[in-house]
């Protein structure tokens, strides 16, 4: 009875929220309720499909279910992205019929890495694919060790683990475990020799401590790395699905050594993104060419990348992750890797969407001088937060910064002159401030 009760109340407050454009949690958190243990006595899908991970979750997740439709499958998953325990309730519950089975070939769940535990307490996925774990959110999530061993207990003996070799983190989710794929890239034109950043998480063995070594590095310090300590051992595994070669000035990658696809936003990011989502639907029993057919000419839907006029300016806006500065130091490393004159704005007007706060101290974090190269040829700062972030760039080799703290007057001021390239790194709260002021493109 508590069962029937629960999924009348998460189908009614669902409904109720979708006509005033909320209600993707709320609805979950009053099933729970009063039957907290409502996703232990529900019928589930064949396949349950879980992402999670500190970057990359909701771009993966998207293309997964890109993939897995034109496979013929009905996918259900959280387009909203409302990720913990109380909006996976608001999903499978929206999905059931009353008595509690999921109609739906494959159930996808993008989870919050902090609570995944308790997502998966009463059932569990079949396939669990971890993007990659590093600095995030210092404030909620603290160091991303904490965040490790609170994914930890999430992890099933049955599910398939499908996890990131480049990262030296959650790779050691894999340790000691069979039933694991594991998907990287090979050594290719982009790679750093060592580790950049401000900060170099990746420098002391997560097993063991002992120094670790690098022969390359895609990013930051993710990458073919290998512990000094002999006994230990903890180093790159041999990769199942593998992004052979990268070409982002082309906007080209090639999987497995054959299969070539063309990137939408030629970011590092989006090369695990895809490889990612390509993995966990080849080990679902998707082909290869439907995987990479729909990879080959997906667009995100999320809104991480939008192009956009002001004034004479073509602009991109860039959009980062909250309170994590590699998510940042992508974004500044793609503007740097571009050809043309061009201007950047720079936003942080909030700093969560969750939860208030004030603390900047990740700003420390990026590396804010990859935009210290000939072609950038200014820096305007904007936002609630621009003394933090003028404080931040007075201790970088750059010069060429000035502080516009409303963003409606930064975009006036921009609009007013030049016509270079434009580019505006910010969060996701805040996008759509500036979107507000400039006229969209496609």
């Amino acid at each position: 009875m508590r069962k029937i009760l629960a999924v009348i109340l998460c189908k009614l407050g669902r409904a109720a929220g979708k006509l005033v454009g909320k209600g993707s949690s709320l609805p979950g958190k009053l099933a729970l309720k009063i039957c907290p243990d409502i996703l232990g006595r529900v019928e589930l899908p064949k396949h349950i499909i879980a992402v999670t991970g500190s970057n990359g979750k909701t771009s993966t997740v998207e293309m997964i279910a890109s993939i897995l439709r034109a496979d013929g499958k009905t996918v259900v998953y959280n387009e909203e992205g409302s990720n913990q325990i109380e909006g996976v309730t608001t999903l499978v519950l929206a999905h059931a019929d009353l008595r509690g089975r999921v109609k739906a070939d494959v159930l996808l769940i993008e989870s919050d890495e902090r609570y995944a535990a308790h997502t998966f307490r009463f059932f569990h996925p079949t396939e669990f694919v971890v993007t990659n774990l590093y600095r995030d959110q210092l404030t909620r999530n603290g160091h991303p060790e904490w965040v490790y061993d609170s994914i930890l207990p999430a992890l099933h003996p049955d599910t398939e683990l499908i996890l990131n070799a480049d990262d030296p983190l959650s790779s050691c989710f894999g340790r000691g475990r069979e039933g694991v794929k594991w998907f990287g890239l090979d050594r290719c034109a982009i790679d750093l020799e060592r580790p950049s950043g401000v900060y170099h998480d990746g420098a002391r063995c997560p097993v063991c401590r002992s120094p670790m070594e690098y022969d390359y590095v895609h990013y930051n310090h993710i990458g073919a790395f290998r512990c000094t300590n002999p006994a230990c051992g903890h180093r790159k595994p041999r990769t199942d699905y593998t992004v052979t070669a990268v070409d982002l000035d082309r906007c080209e990658l090639v999987l497995d050594g054959g299969t070539k696809l063309s990137l939408a936003f030629p970011s590092i990011y989006n090369v695990y993104n895809i490889l990612a989502a390509y993995a966990a639907c080849r080990e679902c029993g998707v082909g290869e060419e439907t995987a990479a057919g729909v990879l080959g000419s997906y667009l995100l839907k999320n809104g991480r990348m939008q192009t956009f006029r002001l004034g004479g300016h073509h602009g991109t806006l860039l959009t980062s992750k909250h309170e994590n500065s590699i998510a940042y130091d992508t974004n500044l490393r793609y503007i740097a890797g571009q050809k043309t004159d061009c201007s950047v704005l720079v936003i942080v007007d909030a700093v969560s969407r969750k939860y208030f706060t004030s603390e900047t101290s990740w700003l420390w974090d990026v590396d804010f001088d990859q935009l210290n190269v000939p072609h950038v040829k200014k820096v305007v700062l904007s936002g609630r937060y621009c003394s933090d972030l003028a404080q931040r760039f007075s201790f970088t080799e750059l010069s060429n910064w000035f502080v516009t703290p409303d963003i409606a007057a930064a975009a006036a001021e921009l609009k007013a002159a030049g016509d270079e390239e434009l580019y505006v790194v910010t969060c996701f709260s805040d996008r759509d401030k500036l979107l507000a002021h400039v006229e969209k493109e496609g």
